[in-house]
């Protein structure tokens, strides 16, 4: 799957040197972006509406049919169809106009600045760099945009719904300095805090489960245990601070520190799910799985809410510390609650 504008489409023999002339269809603005799928030989025969549903990973099938029905086409400008079955190593245009994105009014706190690092108190909802549906509105570009002429490297990632600290590096030395030790582990130290369902047996836990990529789901980011003997070693040590109750419901919930050992994906919200603790608001590893893609499309049902109760996983990175690049001195930066998962914690019964 790739995405291309018009403007680089236009005038060219075919897709990437495949030879298949490519027309832009008349009704299609000047300038709208167009994702190409091809469909494997495995993949004939399915309808397209389905087909498109299992190329873009984060959509529901009501989206897949929106996007079939407002712009699908072949290379040569003829109009496609949901129902349409698909054929061996046919190529399919998927039009759009590029989204008139504007970079979010929020406030980026900064937490720590010197000459070779900048950690900021990211905010849930914000991702941390470019993408096909995000560009303007990533910390990357807003941090950028803030500060002119200054480039600026992101040292490690956290999920878009995650808040808290991320650091990002000054310098290309500096980067490579932190990126080292965060894949040595050497030095590095992850906290974070997440409220979870359910009351954990002990107060301390450790949690040593190898993970990896769940290719019975349909979504590609999504992780799971693996059997013995497979997947990535992965370990998280727990700590419950509190637990409490809802004083309507009596539904119970942890406020758990976890610590990174490792650093795989996913890797706190699939050890607690997999611990009958999943995290309130998580739309992967939560009440349904089919919520991600209602959320990623913006048509989270009533339903949908009440059973997530929150609007985004609570996760937040409370802690980082690690060893200067350049100093060689220890730095530790927090970043305290974020607001929402502070007001919801603080509704509950003790």
């Amino acid at each position: 799957m790739t995405r291309i504008s018009a403007r680089e489409l236009a005038g060219t023999s075919g897709p990437f040197g495949r030879g298949t002339p490519v027309v832009r269809p008349a009704e299609v603005p000047e300038g709208s972006v167009v994702t190409v799928l091809r469909v494997p030989p495995e993949s004939a025969g399915m309808r397209l509406d389905r087909f498109v549903q299992t190329q873009l990973k984060r959509t529901s099938r009501t989206r897949a049919a929106e996007i079939v029905a407002r712009g699908a086409y072949s290379p040569e400008a003829r109009r496609l169809r949901g129902s349409d079955r698909v054929r061996p190593e046919q190529c399919i245009l998927l039009w759009r106009e590029p989204w008139d994105e504007q970079a979010p009014d929020t406030p980026i706190p900064v937490l720590h600045e010197d000459d070779a690092l900048l950690a900021i108190d990211k905010p849930a909802g914000l991702p941390v760099h470019p993408t096909a549906r995000y560009h303007k509105s990533t910390v990357i570009k807003m941090m950028e945009a803030a500060r002119p002429g200054e480039r600026l490297f992101l040292a490690h990632r956290l999920d878009r719904e995650t808040s808290g600290v991320l650091l990002l590096c000054r310098t290309p030395d500096a980067d490579r300095t932190v990126k080292a030790q965060f894949e040595e582990r050497t030095g590095v130290v992850k906290r974070y805090a997440a409220i979870a369902w359910g009351w954990p047996e002990h107060d301390t836990f450790r949690v040593e489960l190898p993970l990896e990529l769940d290719g019975a789901s349909r979504y590609k980011v999504k992780m799971r245990v693996a059997p013995p003997g497979r997947g990535l070693a992965s370990a998280t040590a727990c700590e419950v601070l509190g637990r409490r109750a809802d004083p309507l419901t009596g539904r119970r919930y942890a406020l758990v520190r976890c610590t990174l050992e490792t650093g795989r994906q996913h890797q706190i919200r699939v050890h607690l799910a997999t611990s009958g603790l999943p995290l309130v608001g998580d739309k992967l590893y939560g009440p349904d799985e089919g919520m991600f893609a209602r959320g990623a499309d913006g048509v989270l049902t009533d339903d949908d809410r009440r059973a997530l109760e929150l609007d985004r996983h609570a996760l937040h990175a409370a802690l980082l510390e690690l060893t200067h690049p350049m100093t060689g001195e220890r730095v530790r930066i927090e970043a305290p609650l974020s607001d929402d998962l502070r007001t919801f914690w603080d509704a509950l019964d003790a």
